[in-house]
């Protein structure tokens, strides 16, 4: 591990906010495959993703100044990066709801197969099963939505996610464990057994 790897991201965003550029680089290559990863898991969409990831940190470069460190570095980047992932699902669902009626007669075929996800050949079950459990997900409300990407896809821990949330532990267990019920329940409807 290098000398730069040992430094804390506090004194990472404390050193940017002093002007010191290289500071950014390093928290940009610590964080910027999470924040992918975790934007995806929100709108399971590869270009709209690195949009969104470009977005957070084109965000945390212009408002470094707003960090206080009454948080932590990971709790204000993640929720700099869910805000713009739901604003960016908002603005979706509302295009959704008049999308489908503007298209003509031809237009739709095209609309229907793109989002035919399921191959029916055996080495793409995994990606499959990724696609049911997206779509799953994203029939979960929008708390029990956050709180499975937070921890069971980001691996993040009850008090950080707590944090992000602004909400007691407590809560953000309880939500957690109802979340992966609903989950689960879809996930049978849909044919998948998780004994299986």
């Amino acid at each position: 591990m290098s000398e730069i790897d040992k430094i804390k991201d506090e004194v990472l965003i404390r050193r940017f906010q002093e002007g010191d550029n290289s500071a950014f680089e390093v928290l940009l290559g610590r964080y910027k495959e999470r924040i992918y990863n975790f934007i995806y898991r929100f709108v399971y969409d590869v270009d709209l993703a690195q949009d969104l990831t470009q977005d957070t940190f084109l965000k945390l470069f212009t408002h470094k100044n707003s960090y206080r460190e009454i948080a932590k570095f990971s709790t204000w980047l993640y929720t700099i990066a869910q805000n713009l992932a739901k604003t960016e699902l908002r603005k979706k669902t509302r295009r959704k709801t008049y999308a489908v009626s503007d298209l003509s007669k031809n237009d739709r075929e095209f609309a229907i197969s793109s989002n035919d996800n399921v191959v029916h050949d055996k080495e793409s079950s995994v990606q499959d099963f990724d696609v049911i459990i997206m779509d799953c997900l994203h029939q979960l409300s929008e708390e029990f939505q956050t709180m499975i990407i937070l921890r069971d896809f980001q691996e993040l821990s009850y008090d950080v996610i707590s944090r992000i949330m602004e909400i007691p532990v407590g809560t953000v267990k309880s939500r957690i464990n109802r979340g992966r019920i609903k989950l689960v329940a879809l996930l049978k409807e849909k044919g998948y057994n998780k004994n299986e």
